[in-house]
């Protein structure tokens, strides 16, 4: 079984950050939220604060109940000294929590979830200004699946990088799932998008981009590319016999979701992609940095 683990490939990406923050000697400071006890959140918290350490931005976590987090979230919001903002989620665990997503400025918005620029991110817009100078934040994880997919042999490095793979996604979360399918269809995969209802074609160039039904069976036996991210037990495992020869298999949950002899019938498996997360969080910053906070 070949193994792609995301270590290396981060790392690249955090010298690259590391590099620019030194010799243009720039001051970015990051604001974390965090407003709960879920061991997940403050793992994700602890990462990046080392990720910031490494690369030489100041992480600032701001530890407060959830009903303070608003409070805390606008107070942030106004700071021009704070570049960037990151909230670990879940607190409320419903729609409050999307609520606050919302509330991020998106000069801030490290992790590139606020509407503004998922609005962009459906509609393909790759800029945030008219002559082109600043490009759009995309979603951390999606962004980090995508750059591990350069890594492959399935990524093209000219024209539309992913044209003519075809690629399954157990995900349809707005967080990864949803706008990782339209990143990788507006770079020319045809993409089969499933969650617990069954799965769709996401068509970036039809009227409807979420219209066609596909099953399970069709997308699997197709996809030159396999993602997953469902963190449930319940989820039935991606079995051997469902793959295409030659497939490569991701996994992005904490829970894993292929039997282990889909992985070893893979051509490559991505068994988590926590570091490049972490990794284009701190690409992020810094273009927040350069595009929104940095006076020439």
């Amino acid at each position: 079984m070949k193994v792609l683990e995301p270590n290396p490939v981060a790392a690249s990406f955090r010298d690259a950050v590391r590099r620019q923050i030194s010799e243009e000697q720039l001051t970015i400071n990051i604001v974390g939220i965090l407003a709960s006890d879920d061991p997940a959140s403050i793992t994700y918290a602890d990462y990046t604060r080392v990720g910031c350490e490494d690369v030489g931005i100041h992480f600032d976590l701001r530890k407060c109940e959830p009903e303070s987090v608003r409070a805390v979230l606008e107070e942030a919001n106004r700071n021009s000294a704070v570049h960037g903002i990151f909230v670990y989620y879940p607190i409320w665990g419903d729609e409050r929590d999307a609520e606050l997503r919302d509330l991020i400025s998106p000069h801030k918005d490290v992790e590139g979830l606020s509407p503004h620029w998922i609005e962009k991110l459906y509609a393909n817009e790759r800029f945030d200004d008219v002559g082109g100078k600043f490009k759009a934040i995309l979603p951390c994880t999606p962004l980090a699946i995508i750059k591990l997919l350069e890594a492959t042999d399935a990524y093209q490095p000219y024209g539309l990088p992913f044209a003519g793979q075809q690629i399954t996604i157990f995900n349809r979360s707005e967080v990864v799932g949803r706008p990782l399918a339209y990143m990788l269809s507006n770079d020319g995969a045809r993409v089969y998008s499933f969650d617990i209802n069954g799965g769709f074609v996401v068509d970036v160039n039809s009227s409807d981009h979420e219209s066609r039904p596909v099953t399970r069976e069709e997308a699997l036996s197709q996809s030159d590319i396999v993602i997953t991210g469902v963190p449930s037990q319940h989820f039935e495992k991606v079995r051997a016999e469902e793959l295409k020869p030659g497939v490569i298999c991701l996994n992005f949950s904490y829970i894993q979701n292929f039997e282990q002899e889909a992985k070893e019938a893979a051509s490559l498996y991505i068994p988590r992609v926590g570091p490049m997360t972490v990794a284009m969080c701190m690409r992020n910053a810094l273009q927040l940095y350069r595009n929104y906070h940095h006076e020439v």
